[in-house]
């Protein structure tokens, strides 16, 4: 391959619990995609997420040559990004700092998000070429005020889907003939966790931390009691690693009903469970709950309700959610789906034709 043909080829991984994507872009246009399969049963032997990282890349290597992709032949190599330290938005270069706070375990929640960087620095090795990260899940533009409780050593924390919120408000913006920078929205990531966020003017100024906080999500419990929650761990040897697995992966629609599939869901109520219907409508109730209060933080006006996510796909449940929403008189926009991987692939072009720097993480993680 050519110098001017390798200049914007980029491999994207974005790990999830038991899978990998991975996508090659060249520029804007993608080329080859992949969801690497990983074997539960080896996951299940390790004690961290961490220790995963050479069977994914053993994994997504494999997948790779079978389709006869060059890592060498790429340009750049970009990861989804880790909870490290509050940052601002934008493009980090995979450097030591990050990979040492990742392999240390210094993140705010453990999630596959933290291979990312390690996995592309591994290829990004082998091509000699930069590894990037694009908007981490720990970007932090929340007013001041939206950061404090009522606990001075515990103040909420910037986590949130921000990477597929920022993707879709762009999307919405080219659907709506304007910039970003120009508008204020409310964008839902309806996935198996949920973050409902305000956007103003392109700043992501407040919304829920969907490992704690917010509506109930298919896997993931959101906001419950802090007293009730407190008596069910001081009632048992529930150690914190045992309690993220029960509020982040285990909560929500799979702790009521044993599935976090909005489909399968459905098929349960059209057949007259009315405990799935009940769950769905809590759900529902939740989100329209968050939105108020997001809603009042912009004054009441936004120039649309932007919706995204894997559960965007269901039509039936977006119609829903609209249904309860039609009072606000802003259009939607609605991006079924994640569209993480071109999100992380722009963010690497970005950078690689001089429209943006990337920056370290260093002086965030020395700040905490």
């Amino acid at each position: 391959m050519s110098q001017t043909d390798r200049k914007e080829k980029i491999l994207v991984v974005n790990p999830g619990g038991t899978s990998t994507k991975i996508a090659v872009y060249r520029g804007e246009e993608i080329a080859f995609s992949e969801n690497v399969r990983h074997d539960p049963a080896e996951f299940a032997k390790f004690e961290r997420v961490y220790d995963e990282l050479d069977a994914r890349i053993a994994g997504i290597r494999a997948i790779l040559d079978r389709a006869g992709i060059a890592v060498a032949d790429c340009a750049a190599i970009v990861g989804r990004g880790a909870a490290l330290a509050p940052v601002p938005s934008g493009v980090f270069a995979v450097d030591a700092a990050m990979l040492d706070a990742i392999r240390d375990g210094r993140v705010l929640v453990h999630h596959p998000s933290e291979l990312g960087a390690p996995i592309a620095h591994a290829f990004a090795a082998e091509a000699s070429c930069p590894a990037y990260v694009v908007d981490p899940v720990c970007v932090d533009e929340l007013l001041p005020e939206a950061k404090l409780t009522g606990l001075p050593g515990v103040p909420r924390r910037p986590l949130a889907h921000t990477l597929s919120v920022k993707a879709a408000s762009r999307h919405a913006a080219a659907q709506l003939g304007r910039a970003v920078a120009e508008l204020d929205l409310v964008g839902f990531h309806l996935g198996s966790g949920i973050t409902v966020a305000a956007q103003r003017r392109g700043r992501q100024i407040d919304h829920n931390d969907p490992t704690g906080s917010g509506p109930m999500a298919p896997t993931r419990a959101g906001a419950v009691p802090t007293l009730d929650l407190a008596r069910l761990i001081l009632d048992g040897p529930k150690a914190y690693d045992a309690v993220e697995h029960l509020l982040v992966a285990n909560g929500g629609w799979k702790a009521h009903l044993g599935t976090d599939d909005v489909r399968e869901i459905y098929k349960r109520i059209d057949a007259g469970d009315a405990r799935a219907r009940l769950v769905l409508d809590a759900t529902l109730h939740q989100l329209v709950k968050e939105l108020g209060g997001l809603l009042a933080i912009l004054r009441g006006r936004v120039d649309a309700i932007v919706i995204t996510g894997g559960v965007a796909r269901s039509e039936r449940f977006v119609k829903e959610l609209e249904g309860r929403l039609d009072w606000i008189g802003a259009p939607f926009v609605v991006i079924p789906g994640e569209d993480e991987m071109l999100a992380l692939a722009s963010g690497a072009l970005r950078v690689l034709r001089g429209e943006a720097e990337a920056m370290s993480v260093a002086p965030y993680l020395d700040a905490i």
